[in-house]
């Protein structure tokens, strides 16, 4: 008898576990949250669908093909030379013993915290005709004018390809040195057992495991580089996105700049489907071998010596030269750091940095954990994937898309108040820095979800079941039982969003109330003005204040692996 009832207690917490009504309300929430944030993408889609004044047809016949084309090629070419170097210094770090390799493994993600637009601010400062590279040369061989030699021109398509290549291919580096330390050593040594030399190994076995890894990096690349304005600005490149600048600040068309950036999301969606699809195809199943030391490859002599240069390089030029020329032109300018108005800029842009990191934080946990809850219902997937398109978004046009609802929440109210009681609230939430918080978190949700998703997809789904078992419900699950396993990607999370808000510029630009600068919209007016020197404190601020989450997050990754 007894055992017919536990049976059938059991039986009945599998169908119908402890907590499924607050499933349900967090299923709710999370496609509340998910519309609320997707409701500047669908500000956009409306402009673009219905423009005041529709002139497609115009940029379809005249700067429309110019600027797909170029941003195709924008994109190849971040994206190949993104690969070469994450693919090799990730697996040189990962694989391969020599001199230096310790120091590597984190600073080869150093770049990531440099700004596209002040790494091109610098190397323009650097390499242009009237620049200290090209007056040396012209001294040292006594060439007088640009008729007697040739050198590269900086501000061009190539010119824009390297320095967005600089500071993008350590996401490449990053999903590529993860995916290296998990594999497997088993095949590894099985490959070696049949006569496969380092480089066979790494070309039938590791890569083609690690390819959906890469693939991830490779979406993040292309769309970080479908949305840099400041670069491809600065170097007149026509692409895409500064054809949505030209459309929407010089044409006075708000509508044509919302069609270009409706095209523009979809190359992100179709990049987001290739790599879908790549990883679809791609599933593997191999044993990690996670607590099994990795059989490095010693290199010495020419070999050690091009792995360590190899290396080096990417660094030398993504960071170390940046930031030995903002110090340079920073230390004539020291006095800035104690003035009022520097650590004003300072502060907000670590409040509007911080604050929607936080908020970022709060609804990927929402949206990832309401997924776990509900992995049948219907449509949650793609309003959390549809929830993220604002990673697509330019920061211009997003913030056009964040002015839209606001302000048309701001009339309401105020309607209701002039009606009602005579009183005019005027803007509450239109620029306000609810406002630049709100498009960060639009812009960056993505980041945080994915890394949320990520971390809450290794807990077991046994552990839900044990915490259900014993009378949790689903939030107390979350407090007590994946908050603990999960703080790490949490923590990555936030960093990772709190970097990349501290280098948003165009959202901030537009949306910041009223003389409220940060410190990089005060980089952006100085250097916008070919005044770097004035500005290279903030810039390099903005530069080490990215160090401490990149480093931390390599010691993270690092320390999932030993290797001897």
């Amino acid at each position: 008898m007894n055992t017919h009832l536990i049976s059938s207690s059991t039986k009945s917490f599998i169908t119908r576990p402890t907590g499924a009504s607050n499933s349900t309300g967090w299923y709710i929430s999370s496609w509340g949250a998910a519309l609320l944030v997707a409701l500047p993408v669908l500000a956009v889609f409306y402009l673009a669908l219905f423009p005041e004044e529709n002139i497609w047809r115009h940029l379809a016949d005249t700067v429309l093909p110019v600027y797909i084309i170029t941003t195709l090629q924008l994109m190849i070419g971040v994206a190949s030379f993104s690969v070469i170097i994450g693919v090799t210094t990730a697996w040189l770090v990962t694989m391969c013993q020599f001199p230096g390799k310790r120091y590597f493994e984190w600073a080869l993600l150093l770049p990531f915290a440099v700004p596209a637009y002040v790494i091109a601010y610098i190397y323009t400062d650097l390499l242009e005709f009237a620049g200290p590279v090209q007056g040396f040369l012209r001294d040292i061989f006594g060439w007088q004018s640009a008729r007697d030699y040739w050198f590269p021109h900086i501000r061009s398509l190539p010119g824009a390809i390297t320095m967005l290549t600089l500071v993008l291919y350590p996401y490449v580096y990053l999903m590529s040195r993860a995916a290296f330390l998990e594999q497997s050593m088993s095949l590894k040594d099985a490959s070696r057992l049949m006569g496969c030399t380092p480089w066979q190994s790494f070309y039938r076995i590791s890569l083609p495991i690690a390819r959906p890894s890469i693939a991830v990096g490779l979406s993040l690349v292309s769309m970080e580089t479908l949305n840099d304005f400041g670069t491809v600005d600065y170097f007149a490149v026509q692409s895409m996105s500064a054809g949505i600048y030209d459309t929407w600040l010089n044409m006075g068309n708000l509508g044509g700049a919302a069609q270009i950036a409706t095209m523009m999301m979809i190359f992100v969606v179709v990049l987001i489907t290739l790599e879908r699809v790549a990883r679809a195809k791609q599933k593997q199943f191999h044993s990690t071998d996670r607590f099994k030391a990795i059989q490095v490859y010693p290199l010495r002599g020419t070999r050690g010596i091009l792995a360590f240069m190899a290396c080096l390089i990417p660094i030398l030029l993504g960071f170390i030269i940046p930031v030995i020329l903002l110090l340079v032109y920073s230390a004539s300018h020291l006095d800035q750091f104690f003035t009022t108005d520097f650590l004003q800029h300072a502060s907000h842009s670590f409040l509007l940095s911080g604050g929607a990191a936080l908020l970022c934080l709060v609804l990927a946990v929402l949206l990832t954990y309401a997924k776990r809850l509900n992995p049948k219902r219907i449509g949650l997937t793609s309003a959390v994937r549809f929830s993220s398109l604002g990673y697509a978004l330019p920061g211009a046009v997003l913030a056009i898309g964040v002015i839209i609802p606001l302000a048309a929440f701001d009339n309401w109210v105020d309607a209701i108040m002039r009606s009602q009681f005579n009183l005019s609230t005027g803007l509450l939430l239109s620029g306000t820095v609810f406002a630049v918080m709100f498009a960060y978190c639009v812009r960056f949700l993505a980041v945080a979800t994915g890394a949320v998703d990520s971390s809450l997809s290794k807990v077991t789904p046994t552990m839900d079941m044990a915490a259900r078992s014993l009378g949790m419900s689903p939030g107390k699950t979350l407090l007590k039982v994946h908050f603990p396993l999960i703080k790490g990607g949490l923590l990555t999370a936030m960093l990772v969003v709190f970097v990349d808000c501290m280098k948003e510029l165009p959202a901030t630009l537009i949306l910041r109330p009223f003389n409220y600068d940060t410190l990089a919209t005060f980089v952006y007016q100085y250097a916008s003005d070919e005044q770097l020197e004035q500005c290279a404190l903030a810039a390099l601020l903005i530069v080490l204040v990215g160090i401490i989450p990149v480093i931390l997050l390599s010691k993270s990754i690092t320390g999932t692996r030993s290797a001897h």
